[in-house]
């Protein structure tokens, strides 16, 4: 007969080893331990370093030198919370004021050149993000225009040519839609809100509700909020370092050196033709984005201004600017 015994490690030994498991843990863990949130002994709190502040709201502000009336409750809290959202969303507000620094010049100058105060610079934030964005509606461009009222503003829109996609000519069309809502309601606000309902529903509204009077009429949410929006970008964007955005002079998108190509004839095929004037067809498309097909049909003779880099294929695009 086989006998097996059972054999039973010493009491000590057990504790021995649970003793030492413990010792290794410590170690082992100690690295995530110092890098736990800190406790407050005081109230059991967790001190976590973020702080989320109210964002500013001045005593005065205005819009187009109008007044906005931030005495009133409604008004004050409708502005509250756009620039709670616009303050708190990181990403896309950090990428407006880089933007910004690019586009606004240019865009400073044409609302200057054609009577358009300069906050409307603002709406366009608001309409695209100072992108060539396209709706889901279609609106199309920096200043979301629909194909209809492109054409009637006198922008090309073909399958050739989308000058809502052209940051200057849009710009240009944009100013003359804003001046005839001026001189159909009387002033900026409605003017800039007409933008964003039309023309037409907004006398609707004025007429029903007997207000001609941005601040006083109930309007569908897109539109109530419009203008709040646009403010919460003057707010955010004129002093980006008052809503916490700390973002460097060279880490804001540069303006881009170009010079012009003047063409009055077809380009039938653009990738020759960038490679043929020093450049590429990546670099064509993203100086010219309202060049929408590989060819430029020109049966009309027409004069097109075409940009391109000014040294070569990519040499004009990042100003190095030192630490």
């Amino acid at each position: 007969m086989k006998i097996t015994k059972k054999i039973k490690l010493p009491a000590l030994l057990i504790v021995g080893i649970g003793i030492g498991f413990v010792v290794s843990s410590l170690f082992i863990f100690s690295n995530d331990i110092q890098n736990e949130p800190l406790i407050d002994n005081n109230n059991d709190s967790v001190i976590i370093p973020y702080n989320v502040f109210q964002p500013h709201i001045p005593k005065k502000l205005d819009f187009c030198g109008e007044n906005v009336p931030l005495q009133y409750f409604d008004v004050r809290e409708a502005l509250d919370y756009e620039l709670i959202i616009n303050t708190y969303r990181h990403s896309s507000t950090i990428l407006y004021i880089k933007r910004a620094n690019r586009y606004f010049p240019e865009i400073e100058r044409i609302l200057k050149e054609n009577g358009i105060p300069d906050d409307m610079k603002y709406l366009c934030v608001a309409e695209s993000g100072l992108a060539n964005v396209v709706s889901p509606a279609n609106a199309t461009g920096f200043w979301q225009f629909m194909r209809s009222t492109a054409i009637e503003k006198g922008m090309e829109v073909n399958r050739f040519v989308d000058e809502r996609y052209h940051p200057q000519i849009s710009a240009i069309a944009a100013t003359v839609y804003l001046k005839e809502a001026y001189q159909k309601f009387g002033n900026w606000t409605l003017a800039a809100a007409s933008y964003n309902m039309g023309m037409s529903g907004l006398k609707k509204n004025i007429d029903h509700q007997r207000s001609s009077n941005y601040w006083d009429l109930a309007l569908n949410s897109e539109t109530a909020r419009y203008v709040y929006r646009i403010l919460a970008y003057k707010l955010i964007l004129s002093n980006p370092e008052k809503y916490g955005f700390n973002i460097l002079e060279k880490d804001r998108y540069q303006m881009l050196n170009t010079v012009e190509i003047k063409i009055d004839s077809t380009i039938t095929d653009l990738v020759q033709f960038a490679y043929d004037n020093g450049t590429n067809y990546k670099m064509l498309k993203y100086f010219n984005p309202w060049l929408r097909g590989n060819s430029l049909i020109n049966n009309t003779k027409k004069e097109y201004t075409i940009l391109i880099p000014e040294k070569g294929v990519r040499d004009c695009e990042i100003p190095i600017i030192n630490d």
